[in-house]
């Protein structure tokens, strides 16, 4: 029986907004965002993408010169990013941390380096933006790790 897939809406909305901000910061008229956004994905819309097709976007965007700073009340700091807290994304974090206290298990246990490594096993960035299926493959290679390990000791 498939999985229903999470619901993406909320960030996929949120992506989409960044996406808008860094072409008015760019300043890109419409011309040069939709060739950015075609050359990137073949679509001209980011209402059609994907997150990873949104995610690839907004780096290139980083990459030619956009930075995603908040203004307001934070100084121009880096706005705090709320954690996923899906029961999977929390098993996740529970696995990679249980591996922090392993010989042989992660080193570095921060949000970032487990973000590398979601993305190094589904290509996505983020918790919050895996689908049910990819959740459930970082989640099973977590486990097999552990295993690994509590088998060698």
């Amino acid at each position: 029986m498939a999985q229903p897939a999470r619901n993406l809406k909320p960030y996929k909305g949120k992506m989409i907004q960044l996406i808008h901000i860094a072409k008015g910061k760019l300043g890109l008229d419409d011309v040069d965002y939709r060739s950015i956004l075609e050359r990137k994905t073949g679509k001209t819309s980011s209402k059609d993408m994907s997150m990873s097709e949104l995610e690839a976007v907004l780096e290139h965007m980083r990459s030619i010169g956009f930075e995603d700073r908040s203004g307001g009340k934070t100084g121009g700091k880096t706005k705090a990013v709320k954690l996923a807290d899906d029961p999977q994304s929390k098993l996740i974090r529970h696995l990679w941390l249980k591996l922090r206290n392993m010989a042989g298990g992660v080193r570095n246990s921060s949000e970032q380096a487990l973000a590398a490594y979601v993305k190094r096993q589904t290509g996505v960035e983020r918790l919050e933006w895996l689908t049910t299926h990819q959740a459930a493959t970082v989640i099973e290679a977590l486990k097999k790790w552990v295993e690994r390990l509590e088998g060698s000791q």
